[in-house]
């Protein structure tokens, strides 16, 4: 627990310099073996975490010890955990790339092609590709969220986005983690910035 704790608390710091978790937002998580995951305490801003801010919970998102809350979408972590056994943390972010292209895209999916850095995500070999990113519609319901998103992830997409909310990414571990949330918000920066100039 104590490596997950500093690396959460490490990569917080990160994702707040580049502007990605405004406020108390985001949540951040790492898995702990086969039963457990340490993610971010509700409320807590990521950019200032402290160890203690960081949680342990079991796989169905119940917090292990009393008094802690966990982040209101643990739910949504604790799915992306039991779907691919690889993974070893998730990241979510609110940038404002996310946010916006979230709301200006029509549909179920932001579509990317073309970019280079699409080589950083598993199984894509050239820069000649398209992929889909799927984009769902807010839900402060997060066992209802969590079934909506489910089909999608048989398709092993390289993350999704919440409308109007943000981007969630996942590795196999902190580190490669947060390389697979930064070159996506690289394509969602471009993809905001080609908007712009057209």
């Amino acid at each position: 627990m104590a490596e997950a704790a500093r690396d959460l608390v490490a990569v917080g710091a990160r994702m707040d310099r580049l502007g990605w978790v405004p406020g108390s937002s985001g949540n951040l998580s790492a898995r702990l073996g086969d039963t457990a995951i340490a993610i971010t305490r509700s409320g807590v801003h990521k950019g200032r975490l402290t160890e203690a801010d960081i949680i342990e919970v079991g796989l169905d998102g119940v917090a292990l010890r009393a008094g802690d809350k966990p982040s209101a979408e643990t739910k949504l972590h604790c799915q992306l955990y039991a779907r691919f056994p690889e993974t070893g943390a998730v990241l979510h972010g609110h940038s404002v790339a996310a946010t916006v292209l979230s709301m200006a895209v029509p549909g179920d999916a932001l579509v990317l092609e073309g970019y280079e850095i699409l080589k950083a995500f598993r199984g894509i070999v050239t820069h000649d590709t398209r992929v889909a990113l799927p984009v769902f519609d807010n839900d402060q319901d997060m066992a209802r969220l969590a079934d909506v998103i489910a089909p999608a992830l048989d398709a092993e997409p390289i993350g999704y986005i919440l409308r109007g909310h943000g981007v969630y990414a996942w590795g196999p571990d902190v580190e490669r983690c947060f390389w697979r949330l930064e070159a996506l918000e690289f394509l969602l920066r471009c993809e905001l910035e080609r908007r712009r100039i057209r």
